[in-house]
């Protein structure tokens, strides 16, 4: 299974910015999909996650309202628009599969992206 990630760059507050992910290597239809991100200094932690099959999606407190994860399964990949950024959205975004019901620290992970958000 690979996942790979792309679309990170460097953008002023308030911008917007799109990363996309696509998988390949199996069938997702069972999966859940998410991001995460790790700030320098900072623990990885969850953004966003959407299942595969259906429409259902969790985002973090500290992105609901500014950020939007989607799918498009033809193409297997998932995307995740980020609006209204702010600099300390600034991290390193990698996307994860998981089982869905099963953690993402027991599935797959792709290389990060750098997302840098200057003030």
């Amino acid at each position: 299974v690979q996942l790979q990630a792309s679309g990170g760059g460097l953008v002023q507050a308030g911008g917007s910015l799109g990363l996309s992910c696509t998988a390949s290597g199996r069938t997702f239809n069972n999966y859940r999909m998410g991001w995460f991100r790790q700030a320098p200094g900072k623990e990885r932690e969850f953004v966003a996650s959407i299942k595969w099959s259906g429409s259902s999606t969790y985002y973090a407190d500290s992105v609901k309202g500014r950020f939007a994860i989607s799918r498009d399964t033809a193409k297997n990949t998932v995307y995740l628009q980020m609006n209204s950024l702010k600099p300390e959205d600034t991290a390193v975004y990698f996307c994860a599969a998981a089982v869905d019901g099963l953690a993402f620290s027991q599935g797959y992970w792709g290389q990060g992206t750098l997302v840098t958000v200057s003030s």
